[in-house]
């Protein structure tokens, strides 16, 4: 029974760092633009696929997996100034539907290239698997969870101790006042929008051995990173990481006790959940007007 539990709890953190990737990449554009980017997962998928492409084409993996990373980031800035920036001063929903629209041409575009069948990668050291307390862990799960966290710390460290991370900051908390010291506001979000890619990208990445890809796997990706987002507390990055593994792990776990039909409905139930008595998410800030 415990040994079943375990299963369960491994196969929940792992799918989960790659949520918490989703999440982190929704929270970052957020933060520096307000805007709720729903073509996120889409970066997901374009990682894996790529990186399937690269490798297929004869690239070695220290070649084809960091172009991999890097053209998701590219297109994601491209995004970011071919869509986002002439209507930066839309509604929000107006903006929402922009980034749903570049999503279906994303996936329009990689299904019409590579075509629509599920693609996999070789496991980055091997495939067998590690005995622990009667469960089994796969070697590419601790890849996914030792890249996640370390992703987590070059993060933390980026926004906190470099000049950069600042002005992303600055422009998340006061956007006007950035602009009053001299922070180019219009560069922050183009990088806010390919840092996200680039970690979506590594997420699909990272996950494509276990799951495997294909054109349609980042709609999935993305609709649960974001509500690993908004449980975390939309625009919280500790909050983003605790939702995308909350979120896995109860996944995880109502596939395994109840029934995997409902793998896909359980997040969207957690987040109904959540909303309905914490409306701001587990970590999200509470916001008083004074009169």
């Amino acid at each position: 029974m415990f040994a079943e539990f375990l299963q369960f709890l491994f196969s929940g953190l792992t799918i989960g760092a790659t949520y918490a990737l989703a999440a982190l990449g929704f929270t970052i554009i957020y933060n520096a633009s307000n805007v709720i980017n729903f073509a996120q997962g889409e970066f997901i998928m374009l990682g894996g696929m790529l990186a399937v492409y690269f490798t297929d084409a004869g690239l070695p993996m220290p070649v084809a997996l960091p172009l991999a990373v890097l053209i998701p980031a590219i297109a994601g800035a491209l995004m970011a100034r071919l869509t986002i920036e002439p209507i930066k001063g839309a509604e929000t929903v107006t903006l929402i539907i922009v980034t749903i629209g570049a999503s279906l041409v994303i996936r329009g575009l990689i299904q019409v290239w590579l075509g629509k069948a599920s693609h996999g990668l070789p496991a980055f050291s091997g495939e067998k698997p590690i005995r622990l307390l009667g469960a089994t862990l796969m070697p590419q799960s601790l890849w996914v969870l030792g890249v996640s966290a370390l992703l987590v710390l070059a993060l933390w460290y980026f926004f906190n101790r470099t000049l950069t991370g600042k002005a992303m900051l600055a422009t998340s908390f006061n956007r006007v006042a950035a602009e009053l010291v001299g922070i180019n506001t219009g560069w922050v979000l183009f990088m806010s929008f390919a840092l996200s890619a680039g970690l979506g990208a590594l997420g699909g990445i990272l996950v494509t051995p276990i799951t495997l890809t294909s054109f349609d796997a980042g709609i999935m990706f993305g609709l649960k990173g974001f509500v690993a987002a908004v449980v975390g507390g939309l625009g919280n990055g500790l909050g983003a990481v605790v939702g995308g593994l909350l979120v896995g792990v109860i996944e995880a776990f109502g596939a395994g006790y109840l029934s995997s039909a409902y793998k896909d409905a359980i997040p969207f139930v957690l987040i109904l959940f959540i909303l309905f008595f914490m409306p701001r998410g587990l970590f999200g800030v509470k916001i008083t007007d004074r009169v």
